[in-house]
């Protein structure tokens, strides 16, 4: 961590390795969105011949996967410009400090653009 402290970018081999990661969670991403788009199309062509759109649990089960879907696309955006930012090699620096942001970090939130130092006082100013 101290080593990370001192750069002021990752080097290519470093970029390389979250770029993998982050392709990876792109491609489940993507899959996860056809099987919930599928499922949507599947429910809206069944369901409108059985039931009415104002059936309570239908339009839950319905609003619910719509919720999925633009939450799936906007981490499915935000990988994307982590991967524009990793091409313009910017791609782990805290756009609040400017330090590098932790591997550890970028590792289990690879769209991240806070450090958890940045991220703590945001959270202490709310």
């Amino acid at each position: 961590m101290a080593e990370e402290t001192r750069k002021t970018r990752y080097s290519d081999e470093e970029l390389e390795e979250f770029r993998q990661i982050i392709l990876k969670k792109l491609e489940r991403t993507e899959h996860d969105l056809q099987v919930l788009r599928e499922l949507l199309e599947s429910n809206d062509i069944t369901q409108t011949k059985i039931l009415s759109f104002e059936d309570s649990a239908y339009a839950y089960q319905h609003d619910s996967t719509m919720r999925m879907i633009a939450r799936l696309e906007k981490f499915k955006s935000d990988l994307k410009r982590a991967l524009i930012r990793i091409d313009n090699k910017t791609y782990g620096i805290c756009r609040e400090t400017g330090k590098l942001i932790s591997k550890e970090r970028l590792r289990a939130v690879p769209h991240a653009t806070l450090s958890i130092e940045a991220k703590k006082n945001r959270n202490k100013q709310r």
